[in-house]
């Protein structure tokens, strides 16, 4: 996330699987193409034996399959040359061994996401903008095909029954894939992937997600123990902004990390990481966030962190935050810092109808000590738009503090958002805090205008 990428870079690497079609012209040819490659997929399963060659170390089992798949191929005599033949085996062996079409994409390190929308639809996303791509599907047959193989990769099934799956892949990409009878027009596959390597707060400043001063003022709040909730949208960065944050956690620290899909990628030793499980075909077996949060709490962590808090969670997060376990962090979808904190009372609510709404705001209050606000712009940056104080109660209201902020002023001739990071000038209360635990903030840092770019 926070892509530096030149949006405008041309689509080329997701190309291969199908750059032979543009010697031929129509759509009837490709369609041509795709059955041919069927047929010939349907042939080498035929003639080979998959369970004598499963023996075979793997690297051995690709060399038969592809010497067997290239005599096929001859003896259909396509009029292909020898690269596109190539090219040709290729995707057949990504049909037997990989993802089929997807492979190519997978392959290709600068995309962010991938988004099928049906067989002959299949989207990217790179440097923050969706580009639609020429790989395509057979049918809809083809894509529920590779979807099952993907979710049966990381041992979940889908099927009529169970039409929805969230997952992750070995890589920590996350998948998401629902079939029909919910998905209305066909299998929907979406896979969002992550770098290779997690990004860190520098990189975020070099990405122009936020400023120096910024960064030093939540590298200090991390390490002073300030309780923090990364709030935003879809897509707007805060899993990556949360790693890393996480990254200025000191490593003499029991840090305990609780998601739906494991993509945290923390860099210190002593991690425990936790993962909710679906219910199994009886319905039964399901643990949720809740009831790790609860058993987290009696692993003697000194941080807890939450990868989102979408649910009643969100009560047994703020309890830990207010009960010896400060310095956590989590995030949680919202449009500003004000929404978030509607969000979380929305939330606690569900845990606990009983609890009323100035008991509830009174828990936010207490345990939350900053609030930060990522966002995605219309040139595909991401970028941080608030860093909130929470400042106690006043009535029965929740006081937030704007310590920093993102004024957007428009957008340059490039489509490029303008604008710049301003400090409300106000010394924070929780700077204190931070001082008595050695990260003096200068003045500067809360008078500084940085502008974008």
């Amino acid at each position: 996330m926070f892509p530096s990428l030149d949006p405008t870079r041309k689509v080329e690497s997701v190309a291969p699987a199908l750059a032979m079609l543009s010697r031929f012209a129509g759509e009837e040819t490709a369609i041509e193409y795709q059955e041919l490659k069927f047929s010939l997929h349907r042939k080498l399963l035929d003639r080979i034996n998959l369970e004598a060659l499963s023996a075979l170390p793997s690297e051995k089992m690709r060399v038969e399959i592809r010497s067997a798949v290239a005599k096929l191929v001859e003896e259909e005599r396509t009029p292909l040359s020898l690269v596109e033949k190539d090219r040709f085996i290729g995707e057949i062996l990504d049909e037997v061994f990989g993802l089929g079409p997807l492979e190519p994409l997978l392959q290709d390190n600068t995309i962010s996401d991938i988004l099928v929308t049906g067989p002959k639809l299949v989207f990217i996303e790179r440097a923050g903008k969706l580009v639609r791509t020429p790989v395509e599907f057979k049918d809809n047959a083809h894509l529920l095909r590779i979807i099952e193989k993907v979710v049966s990769r990381v041992g979940r099934r889908v099927d009529e029954s169970s039409p929805m799956v969230d997952a992750r892949l070995p890589d920590g990409s996350r998948v998401n894939a629902a079939i029909p009878p919910v998905a209305i027009d066909g299998p929907l596959l979406s896979i969002r992937r992550f770098g290779r390597k997690a990004l860190t707060g520098e990189d975020l400043v070099s990405n122009l997600a936020l400023t120096p001063w910024m960064l030093a003022f939540l590298k200090a709040a991390v390490r002073a123990r300030l309780n923090i909730v990364i709030s935003g949208g879809t897509g707007s960065g805060k899993t990556t902004l949360l790693n890393a944050l996480s990254g200025y956690i000191p490593d003499d620290e029991r840090i305990v990390t609780i998601e739906d899909a494991a993509e945290l990628r923390l860099q210190q030793i002593h991690v425990a990481r936790l993962e909710t499980r679906p219910a199994n075909m009886e319905g039964n077996g399901a643990v949720h966030i809740r009831h790790l949060v609860v058993n987290a709490l009696r692993m003697r962590p000194d941080r807890i962190i939450v990868g989102e808090c979408r649910s009643d969670e969100a009560l047994d997060m703020l309890q830990a935050m207010n009960t010896g376990h400060d310095g956590s962090l989590t995030t949680v979808h919202a449009n500003t810092p004000v929404d978030a904190v509607g969000r979380l009372e929305v939330m606690v609510g569900m845990a606990s109808s009983s609890m009323g709404m100035r008991s509830i705001r009174q828990q936010i209050a207490s345990a939350v000590d900053l609030f930060v606000q990522v966002a995605r712009f219309s040139d595909g940056t991401r970028r941080i738009t608030h860093v909130t104080e929470v400042d106690g109660m006043e009535g029965e209201r929740v006081v937030l503090q704007d310590i920093f902020t993102l004024e957007k002023t428009g957008i340059d001739t490039r489509g490029r958002v303008t604008g710049f990071f301003k400090p409300s000038g106000i010394r924070p209360s929780c700077a204190e805090r931070m001082k008595a635990c050695g990260y003096d903030s200068p003045r500067e840092m809360f008078e500084k205008v940085v502008p974008l770019g």
